[in-house]
C-alpha cells in the first residue's frame, strides 16, 4: 500500500511540474518530515545480521553545500534505528579519520562530502580552514595521511557507502577514484530522471519495481576510473534522455550508472547517487535500497560483485 501511494504521488507530481530542468524547493527539516520518513522506512533488515553494526555518518562539506545533507543524515539514522540493525554516530570532524577512530566502526558513510573545486581534497580544505597560518607542506602531508587512512580502512575490511556528492571528496586522487570506481565530471541541470535497474534479479535492487522509477535529480556524469567500469552496476539512466549535457560531450546513446558496488581488498564499497533532493526519500523503495546498501557494506549480503569490465 505504501509503494502504491508513493507512485500515485509521483503521477500527481509529474502533472504539477514540467519535465525540463527543475530545481525543487528545499523541504523543511522538522519533526513532521522525520516522522514521515520513519513511517516509510523498512520495518526490518532483509538480510540476516549477526549483531548490531556501528556506522559513522560523516557529513562535512568544504565545497558545494547540498541542502539535503541534514535530511540525508537523518534518513540514514531513522532507517538504521527502525531496522534495529545499526548504531549510528554522526560527525563532521576529520579527526575520526585516524586509524584507531575508524576502527571503531563497521562502515563509514560519506554524506555529500563535497570538496572545493581548486584542490578537490576535503582533508586539505578543512586543515587549511582550521589552520590558515600554518605552513602548507605539513598540512598537505597530514591531508595525505588522512587519505591513506581512508583507503587502508576499506582495504582492511571496513565498509564505505558514498552518497551523491561524496564522489567528489578526493576527486583529484587517482587512488580514491580507483577505489570508488569513478570521479565526478559534471552534471546538467536538475531534471526528471528515469532510473532503471541494470539487473532486476540482483538482490540489492529487489525493493524497486522492475521498470524502475522517475524523480527529479541531478544526473551525474563521471570521469577517470569510471572509464574502467571496474564495478558491478545496479542502477542507470539512458544518456539519450538527459537534456542540456555539456557541449562537445553530449552522449546520445548508452547508459550512465548512478549506483554500483565493488569489493576493495577485504572491504565492500557502494555508491548511491540518488538523490540531490530529500523529496526522493519519500519513496519507500529507495529507503529499502539504502538499508540494503548499509547491510552490503558491512558484509551482511552475499551477492554477485563481478565488475562490468570482467563480464
Amino acid at each position: 500500500m505504501i509503494r502504491l501511494t508513493y507512485f500515485k504521488g509521483i503521477i500527481l507530481f509529474l502533472l504539477a511540474f514540467p519535465t525540463w530542468g527543475q530545481d525543487l524547493s528545499p523541504l523543511r527539516f522538522n519533526e513532521a518530515w522525520k516522522h514521515k520518513i520513519f513511517t516509510l522506512a523498512p520495518e526490518q533488515p532483509r538480510f540476516p545480521s549477526q549483531e548490531k553494526q556501528r556506522l559513522l555518518v560523516f557529513s562535512l562539506h568544504t565545497g558545494f553545500e547540498h541542502w539535503v545533507i541534514p535530511h540525508t543524515e537523518e534518513m540514514i539514522s531513522l532507517v538504521a534505528q527502525k531496522s534495529g540493525a545499526f548504531e549510528v554516530v554522526r560527525s563532521k570532524d576529520i579527526a575520526w579519520f585516524e586509524p584507531d577512530s575508524l576502527a571503531q566502526f563497521d562502515a563509514l558513510i560519506l554524506n555529500n562530502t563535497c570538496s572545493k573545486p581548486d584542490h578537490r581534497h576535503l582533508f586539505w580544505d578543512q586543515l587549511k580552514a582550521q589552520f590558515p597560518l600554518e605552513d602548507s607542506i605539513p598540512m598537505m602531508q597530514k591531508a595525505s595521511r588522512y587519505e591513506e587512512h581512508l583507503l587502508n580502512y576499506v582495504k582492511e575490511g571496513g565498509g564505505l557507502l558514498l552518497i551523491h556528492g561524496a564522489v567528489t571528496t578526493l576527486n583529484n586522487s587517482s587512488r580514491f577514484s580507483a577505489m570508488v570506481g569513478a570521479s565526478f565530471d559534471y552534471h546538467p541541470p536538475q531534471q526528471l530522471v528515469h532510473v532503471q535497474l541494470e539487473d532486476p534479479s540482483h538482490p540489492l535492487v529487489a525493493g524497486f519495481p522492475k521498470e524502475g522509477w522517475s524523480h527529479i535529480d541531478e544526473p551525474y556524469f563521471y570521469k577517470n576510473a569510471y572509464q574502467n567500469l571496474d564495478f558491478k552496476p545496479l542502477l542507470y539512466f539512458e544518456n539519450s534522455q538527459i537534456r542540456d549535457q555539456r557541449k562537445g560531450q553530449e552522449l546520445k546513446e548508452g547508459k550512465t550508472y548512478v549506483s554500483w558496488i565493488r569489493a576493495e581488498g577485504k572491504g565492500k564499497l557502494m555508491y548511491i547517487s540518488p538523490s540531490h533532493n530529500a523529496h526522493s526519500f519519500e519513496n519507500p523503495a529507495l529507503l529499502q535500497f539504502f538499508l540494503d546498501g548499509m547491510q552490503y557494506v558491512v558484509g551482511d549480503v552475499s551477492c554477485d560483485e563481478t565488475p562490468l569490465s570482467k563480464q
